[in-house]
Order: structure tokens, then C-alpha cells, then sequence
């Protein structure tokens, strides 16, 4: 079992920064993919930002020079850096560990982009 908890969201105006934190514990040996997903209100889930085991990463056109994913193995952490963020960036975000082909997911930190 991984367990997994985000944290930095927040309230942001329109064009600031946050960034976004996501521990793990338990048993994480084979990690595979780490990713960040959101989802607002009346939309699906959607992918924002991945990286795999060999430090590959890959973004959703949306956020693609504005976004960062970054780990730390050190600390069991994924990191999400998002800066100029838009209103249209409000959801809630996930982040998504891939253990052995299982995917384990945090409970979600809330981001509101408004001025």
C-alpha cells in the first residue's frame, strides 16, 4: 500500500505561483510513473503533468511553459511548480503514484486561480 498526501494549494490571483507538494509512504519500491492530475467542477479528470522512472516528463498542452513536475527520491516527493496560472486553472489536483502497475492517488488539494 502507498499512501500519498498533496498539499500547498491554496487562493491565488490571476498570473501568481504556487507549488504543489506530494509525500509518500508506506511501500513504494517500483515506482513507474508520478503524476499530477486536476479536476474542476462539472469536468472530468485530466492529466497535467507525469514523470516515470527515468526522470521523463510530459505535460498537458495547457500548462506545457508554464507548469513544472519535479521529485525528490530522497524525500518520497513529487512536486508540482505552477506559475502566470489562470483562472481556468482552478480544480482540485491530484497527484498519482505508479507502484508495480497499481496507480494510488492522494485525496486532492484545492487551487483557486481569482482575483
Amino acid at each position: 500500500q502507498v499512501q500519498l498526501v498533496e498539499s500547498g494549494g491554496g487562493l491565488v490571483q490571476p498570473g501568481g505561483s504556487l507549488t504543489l507538494s506530494c509525500a509518500a509512504s508506506g511501500s513504494i519500491v517500483g515506482i513507474r510513473a508520478m503524476g499530477w492530475y486536476r479536476q474542476a467542477p462539472g469536468e472530468e479528470r485530466e492529466l497535467v503533468a507525469a514523470i516515470n522512472s527515468g526522470g521523463t516528463t510530459n505535460y498537458a498542452d495547457s500548462v506545457k511553459g508554464r507548469f513544472t513536475i519535479s521529485r525528490d527520491s530522497a524525500k518520497n516527493t513529487v512536486y508540482l511548480q505552477m506559475k502566470s496560472l489562470k483562472p481556468e486553472d482552478t480544480a482540485v489536483y491530484y497527484c498519482m503514484w505508479n507502484v508495480y502497475g497499481l496507480n494510488y492517488w492522494g485525496k486532492g488539494t484545492l487551487v483557486t486561480v481569482s482575483s
